[in-house]
């Protein structure tokens, strides 16, 4: 089925960015965070806004816009599967507000409590790059033997239709992060139409990418970070 086939390997190639950003960050933070004694107030904060911003890249993929509401009660094993990743979805964004009420009450971070929110880091990052390796293993076969061809022909309609909303976001002249979010917001309500109060999601920031034969990127100050209202408040 070629339909299925083109949707998985586009499917495919998101979930190699999103890959990417996640591994990205937790090398990151073994490399630099790990390494400290104490971690400053804007080090802790860097960490919550960058893990905000990849929960949300996770959340607003299109295998999650399109792709798994085509699998819900479809048999018994979607259900369980679909179950599981909420599992590791929810266990990350524990991990988000762990930290979140650390950077509530904490002048800075001291010994013990460094390990801790590395370990928290650790257990986001571990938990969503699972959720990706069973989309990848489980949930893209059983898509495969499961959605019905004309299905698959709508989810393929659907992602060329996202990706057209994007082109036309970049060609207006909104930078390719703000032409993203502006996109999901689009796609994810009925007939088009872009509620700011219902969705609320943070531009999609570069990462930092650290290589083995480079020193450790340093924390971004927070005035060359995203501006507040960007900022993403996890009810």
């Amino acid at each position: 089925m070629l339909t299925a086939t083109y949707t998985l390997v586009a499917l495919s190639v998101e979930q190699a960015s999103v890959r990417m950003s996640l591994l990205s960050f937790q090398k990151y933070m073994r490399s630099t965070l790990m390494q400290q004694n104490r971690m400053t107030l804007s080090q802790l904060e860097y960490a919550c806004e960058n893990l905000n911003t990849l929960y949300q890249a996770c959340h607003w993929r299109k295998t999650e816009m399109y792709l798994i509401p085509a699998l819900r009660d479809a048999n018994e094993r979607a259900d369980q599967l679909l179950d599981e990743l909420n599992r590791l979805n929810q266990a990350a964004l524990t991990s988000i507000r762990l930290l979140q009420d650390k950077l509530g009450a904490l002048a800075d971070v001291r010994d013990e409590q460094v390990s801790e929110v590395c370990d928290s880091i650790d257990t986001f990052c571990a938990s969503l790059l699972k959720r990706l390796e069973k989309e990848e293993h489980e949930l893209f076969a059983l898509a495969r033997n499961s959605i019905a061809g004309e299905t698959w022909f709508s989810i393929a309609n659907q992602l060329m239709m996202h990706d057209k909303h994007l082109d036309e976001m970049k060609r207006s002249g909104l930078p390719p992060a703000e032409a993203a979010q502006v996109t999901a917001r689009r796609r994810a309500l009925p007939g088009g139409e872009v509620d700011d109060g219902q969705i609320s999601i943070p531009g999609l920031q570069v990462l930092p990418i650290v290589k083995l034969d480079e020193t450790p990127v340093p924390p971004v100050p927070r005035s060359a970070r995203q501006s507040p209202r960007d900022d993403v408040i996890m009810k």
